[in-house]
């Protein structure tokens, strides 16, 4: 595995891992998402990244796709808080290909008209049926506890903004962020750097000129706060916990990630056993965590019967408060763990280059390589220093009697 990492003169970020085994990732991530918007633009972030499949100049949707496809390679993307990501993963000996079909729509899309107006219907579905899901709705809803107005809101936003964007708004946010210097090119698979730097100056140089503005972070005020909502044809609750964490840069993230993994990643974490094994009061229960440049935040997560929500939510604080008592042999088993799912993630080219396009968001992409060397500095004081952390939020779905 080699890496290297170079700023274009145009100021496109190029984040090159080679590796030997014959599949590529190729990934080009816009530095703007969700925790960049106003109250009244939350979700055009998300809105663009559908858009940027409708077609470009030289291609219709159809062909962004077919192109891809026809190689046997896939395309996709993402939007998160602080970025947008499309990403091909296909055989390596097509790299010029999905350098080309990722230039022509990350930095060319049109945005048809017709398109506009159709794709905001897809979103509203989309909305719709996020709310549907209650495991996904209920930890959506923790954000809003923990969170106030911009920042708590869904990324996905609300169907009365999503309606609202018109072509000429969704070009200009587009135009205006989606430029080389806001932008990060990650390329993981067997390709020689030169071949990825020579293919990035080529399509990168036909970009048209643009001005660019840079983005702003919104800024993040924390409460806490519970939400609960009765619901009829649901047969089980689901219930989320949330505790405000450190940041994605904060040195603490690394206590964080610990300190999740022995509490509630995996059945042989503290939750699992007490909640699920030793009481029986959940199928599933997990943790989660969300860590970003100004904010960061874990999740507790459980279905259970809606006569025992009390009782799971009671014992999840519980466990959260006796990570006091962790011991070095939970520590070093934590660490093993979170070191051996890395490195099983890592396999994926997609994985990693998503990893490290994050990284160079929060950081720098090298710090991606540095994951297991931090991780093992981290002491149970470091530990018990995150149960200093004051307040929680609640959000739960429960059947109708």
């Amino acid at each position: 595995m080699e890496f290297h990492k170079k700023i274009l003169k145009n100021g496109l970020t190029v984040i090159h891992e080679k590796r030997d085994v014959p599949v590529t990732t190729v990934m080009l991530a816009c530095r703007y998402g969700s925790a960049y918007e106003t109250e009244a633009t939350k979700g055009v972030a998300h809105f663009i990244e559908h858009l940027c499949f409708k077609g470009t100049n030289k291609r219709t949707n159809v062909q962004i796709a077919a192109d891809v496809e026809k190689v046997g390679g896939t395309l996709n993307a993402f939007t998160h808080e602080e970025v947008t990501a499309y990403h091909v993963k296909l055989p390596s000996n097509h790299l010029p290909l999905a350098m080309d079909v990722i230039f022509d729509m990350f930095f060319d899309s049109s945005f048809p008209e017709e398109e506009v107006r159709k794709e905001a219907q897809v979103v509203c579905e989309e909305i719709k049926m996020h709310k549907d899901h209650p495991r996904s709705y209920v930890i959506s809803k923790l954000k809003e506890e923990l969170f106030k107005k911009p920042f708590g809101m869904s990324i996905a936003g609300t169907e009365k903004n999503v309606k609202s964007f018109s072509r000429q708004e969704l070009i200009k946010i587009h135009r205006s962020t989606y430029c080389p210097e806001n932008s990060i090119l990650c390329v993981v698979g067997n390709n020689s750097l030169k071949d990825v730097l020579n293919l990035a100056r080529k399509y990168s140089s036909q970009i048209e000129s643009r001005k660019f503005t840079k983005p702003v972070l919104s800024k993040v005020i924390k409460k806490n706060s519970q939400f609960k909502e009765k619901r009829s044809n649901l047969e089980q609750a689901n219930i989320s916990v949330g505790f405000h964490f450190p940041h994605a840069n904060s040195t603490e993230r690394y206590s964080a990630e610990v300190f999740s993994t022995i509490l509630g990643e995996g059945m042989s974490s503290r939750l699992f056993r007490e909640v699920r094994g030793k009481r029986g009061l959940a199928y599933s229960i997990r943790t989660e965590l969300d860590l970003g440049t100004n904010y960061g935040y874990l999740i507790i997560y459980a279905g259970t019967d809606k006569n025992q929500a009390t009782e799971v939510v009671k014992a999840c604080l519980e466990e959260f408060n006796k990570m006091q008592t962790i011991s070095e042999q939970e520590l070093r088993d934590a660490k093993t763990q979170l070191i051996g799912n890395k490195k099983v993630s890592s396999e994926e080219s997609d994985d990693t280059a998503a990893n490290l396009v994050i990284s160079e968001i929060h950081t720098r992409a090298e710090d991606f390589y540095l994951f297991e060397e931090k991780i093992n500095k981290v002491t149970l004081k470091d530990i018990k220093n995150l149960l200093k952390i004051q307040g929680n939020s609640v959000a739960s779905i429960i059947p109708k009697e």
